[in-house]
């Protein structure tokens, strides 16, 4: 009886000393976690907090290649055609402008690539006139046989990043910033005999587009984006009847939305 109770009371006493472990391993990882709660959060968990990096929202895989851009077309012709103080307005023209692009997903929703932006416009005013007051004692100015062709063109690195609406996988938020370098070339001639001006330039932007990207099927999407900040620099030489020569330097920092720079195209997601 006497070797029963000694044993007994010696695994009462492993049980207890077991016990008193367990509730002192549980206090300090309690204490641990307190600690981890108080220190302040990291960017990156800040940031898996709002999603951004949560590679539970694959919107765009890693590997991925995206081809796609936007192209436009208008034409006008006018006949006899009066705006406001404008009168017998004659002229025709037409704007072109295309931007091809293709990017490659380094990672999971974020992608490096290229951009190629040309636009053409062509303006022909045969007549026009503008009226201030009365016929006797207004003034009148007209225009006659005005010619105008501009081309731009301009080749930029772009960054994108996609932010999935939530758990959609048709739907998502991009930003889309854009390193961009280019040209001008542009004509301008009036009155007979004919006087012109001849002008080139180049221009350095950088700019931030902020769009939506709607899957269509699996591999096709339609975006929107729009400009709603740029810095921008660009210099012109203009010479003016083959004589006199020109210069004009102009540089802007814009931070409102550019309703002017609204794109819509299609991309494909291979």
């Amino acid at each position: 009886m006497r070797k029963l109770f000694i044993r007994t009371l010696a695994l009462a006493l492993c049980l207890t000393g077991t016990a008193q472990a367990l509730r002192a391993q549980e206090t300090t990882a309690a204490q641990t976690a307190a600690a981890a709660d108080q220190r302040p959060k990291t960017i990156n968990e800040m940031r898996q907090e709002r999603g951004l990096t949560d590679t539970h929202n694959l919107f765009v895989p890693k590997g991925q290649w995206i081809f796609g851009g936007t192209a436009s077309y208008s034409t006008h012709t006018n006949k006899g055609y009066q705006f406001l103080v404008i009168e017998g307005i004659n002229s025709k023209g037409y704007t072109f402008r295309v931007s091809p692009m293709i990017a490659y997903a380094f990672r999971d929703n974020m992608a490096l690539g290229g951009r190629f932006i040309y636009s053409r416009t062509l303006l022909k005013l045969d007549n026009a006139e503008l009226h201030f007051g009365n016929e006797e004692t207004g003034t009148n100015i007209v225009a006659r046989d005005f010619y105008s062709l501009k081309q731009t063109y301009s080749a930029a690195a772009i960054w994108r990043q996609y932010i999935p609406l939530g758990r959609n996988k048709r739907f998502a938020l991009f930003n889309e910033m854009s390193l961009a370098a280019g040209g001008t070339q542009a004509r301008f001639a009036n009155d007979s005999p004919v006087k012109g001006t001849y002008e080139t330039g180049y221009t350095l932007s950088l700019g931030i587009s902020p769009g939506i990207v709607a899957f269509a099927t699996n591999n096709m999407a339609v975006e929107v984006n729009v400009g709603v900040m740029g810095i921008s620099y660009t210099h012109t030489k203009q010479v003016h009847n083959q004589v006199t020569v020109g210069k004009r330097n102009t540089s802007m920092m814009n931070f409102k939305v550019n309703i002017f720079s609204i794109g819509l195209g299609m991309a494909f997601y291979l």
